[in-house]
């Protein structure tokens, strides 16, 4: 009998669709994340948003990483054993990596927001965040243009074929 292979290696988690349009994108990571039996259940029930979620350095412990404002909703059955639903939560990053982000972070204009939140192969949570600049008025006005013209482009091509 042979192993079953493993169909879906990365199951998404949450999305944060807005990071590409308020954010010019610059480069992406892969954090693995700090998180308590409970919050991992919640998460497996796929109830978990990243939309408003930002990467900081806080201020206990200026060397590290945090996720703020994740909203990984409460574990009904883990009773006294739960978690806060927006807890701050640690990244784990290699030292390098830290320092590169949070020299980044200190700069003018550069944030670190996360992509996604999934599981990774082996089953453990992973979230992919990206050094960010944010975008004006006017960039977004560019963005929602081009979005379109590509829009109305596909449309004209589909028409044509």
């Amino acid at each position: 009998m042979t192993p079953k292979k493993k169909e879906n290696c990365f199951r998404p988690i949450a999305d944060n669709r807005k990071a590409s349009f308020n954010y010019f994108i610059l480069e992406t990571l892969e954090a693995g994340i700090v998180l308590t039996g409970s919050e991992v259940k919640s998460i497996r029930l796929n109830r978990c948003s990243i939309a408003e979620a930002f990467v900081g350095e806080m201020a206990s412990d200026p060397e590290s990483l945090f996720l703020f404002n994740a909203n990984i909703p409460v574990y009904e059955k883990a009773k006294m054993f739960n978690h806060a639903p927006k807890a701050p939560r640690k990244l784990l990053l290699h030292r390098r990596e830290i320092n590169k982000l949070l020299g980044a972070i200190r700069k003018k204009g550069m944030t670190v927001v996360p992509l996604n939140m999934f599981f990774n192969a082996k089953g453990v949570v992973k979230v992919k965040i990206a050094l960010a600049q944010g975008k004006n008025v006017v960039d977004k006005r560019v963005t929602i243009k081009e979005r379109e013209w590509n829009r109305d482009k596909a449309r004209i091509l589909k028409n044509r074929v």
